[in-house]
């Protein structure tokens, strides 16, 4: 593992370095840009005969679980420091835009997708059952909050809408992996559960994990306000996210939910009555460090991840066409009751436009993707993903800046 860590956090700093002084794209798009283009030289190479440096990088990236790297590591520091930074007075005040968003627009999304997709696999040739077609509905409705949160923040947006897009990202993926367990248990065991087996799971995983994480965050909350060191302060974070999240595990509970309610916990009454100015900035550059490095770890991963897959030009067509049907169904999904709440004033001009191209995929649907059973259904899906993903960030990612810029001119932030 220290090998592994040693090749990959080098290499990340290389491409970093390179984006940084050469190229000037958002620092996660651009590592990953850049390590996409370094596989397809691999690839390159190997056909013409120089495989050796391709084996070996394949070799070592076979070694790494993404899922369980990102799921079970990464996801509960990323969302953490994510959350860290969030004006609860903000979220709270586009609550109901964010909670509809981040649960009736995830299980609307699911069905619609799944839907779609069944047709379109169909369309190609493949027979893919149903309630695969709805696994992969699960696993690509979420907006990635780890794709989300550093695009937004430096495009620019007006704040009523980066608030609502990054509160709608940090909690749907919670809702969805909830919803893509429901299905996965169902598969598995090749019966459906009954209505209330279904509620009970949700209440279990996603009201328990919020109630977890505000009780984690209250505690750890306490013991900041008792002392002033802010090394002892820094660890005591670290410990609340790395221990409140395996905890939160093995009781069952939504780990991303609970780290993202403690991260509003301790960025919002923390900072404001638990901490000391210095504290304050030494919490602050300890997470943004550790928010900024995981990142760009994870979109070089991302970004080799393509020495993996078996790529046919058949699978770029069916993930176009899906690519676009995502799309329209995020715009109705979102228009729908944001064309509502518009009648009564206080959205912002341009909201449904942002919120549907600014709905990013990102790193947790492949983890996902990577979660399903071995077999023929899990390689097509996992390709598919892999290309909405790829599309999701360097296109939506990319050209989310001038969208904002074109749509709100001059609009000041505080709007």
């Amino acid at each position: 593992m220290l090998e592994i860590a040693a090749v990959f956090i080098s290499l990340t700093a290389a491409l970093a370095y390179l984006n940084h002084r050469f190229i000037g794209f958002p620092p996660t798009i651009g590592v990953m840009a850049i390590a996409l283009g370094f596989s397809l030289l691999l690839q390159g190479l190997s056909a013409l005969g120089h495989s050796v440096l391709e084996d070996s990088i394949e070799t070592m990236m076979n070694r790494i679980d993404f899922n369980d790297l990102l799921m079970n590591g990464m996801l509960s520091l990323l969302l953490f420091a994510g959350a860290l930074h969030i004006n609860l007075a903000d979220l709270r005040e586009r609550r109901w835009a964010i909670g509809s968003l981040a649960t009736l627009g995830v299980l609307v999304s699911t069905a619609l997708i799944g839907a779609c997709a069944y047709g379109v696999f169909q369309l190609f040739g493949f027979q893919v059952s149903w309630i695969y077609c709805l696994l992969f509905g699960a696993l690509i409705s979420p907006t990635d909050p780890i794709a989300v949160l550093g695009i937004m923040r430096s495009a620019g947006a007006p704040k009523p809408l980066e608030i609502t897009i990054v509160g709608e990202s940090l909690f749907n993926d919670g809702v969805a992996v909830v919803v893509f367990t429901v299905l996965l248990g169902i598969l598995a065991a090749g019966e459906i559960p009954s209505a209330g087996e279904i509620g009970w799971l949700f209440v279990e995983e996603a009201i328990g994990g919020m109630l977890f994480g505000a009780l984690l965050g209250w505690i750890v909350y306490r013991m900041l306000k008792s002392i002033d060191q802010y090394q002892v302060e820094v660890l005591l974070t670290l410990a609340l996210v790395i221990g409140g999240y395996t905890l939160a595990t093995h009781l069952h509970l939504s780990g991303p939910i609970a780290m993202v309610v403690a991260g509003l916990i301790i960025g919002n009454q923390g900072r404001l009555h638990a901490m000391s100015d210095k504290t304050r900035e030494n919490v602050d550059n300890f997470w943004e460090l550790i928010d900024e490095i995981l990142n760009a770890v994870l979109f070089v991963l991302i970004g080799m991840e393509l020495l993996l897959l078996p790529f046919t030009w058949l699978y770029l067509a069916i993930g176009a066409t899906l690519m676009l049907s995502i799309l329209v169904i995020r715009l109705l999904t979102i228009g729908l009751p944001f064309s509502l709440i518009r009648l009564r004033g206080g959205v912002p001009r341009g909201t449904i436009r942002l919120l549907t191209w600014g709905g990013l995929r990102g790193g947790i649907s492949v983890a996902l993707a990577l979660a399903l059973p071995a077999g023929e259904e899990r390689n097509l899906l996992l390709n598919i993903t892999y290309i909405i993903v790829l599309f999701s960030i360097l296109v939506q990612g990319l050209s989310i800046g001038r969208l904002v810029r074109h749509i709100c001119g001059n609009e000041p932030r505080t709007h």
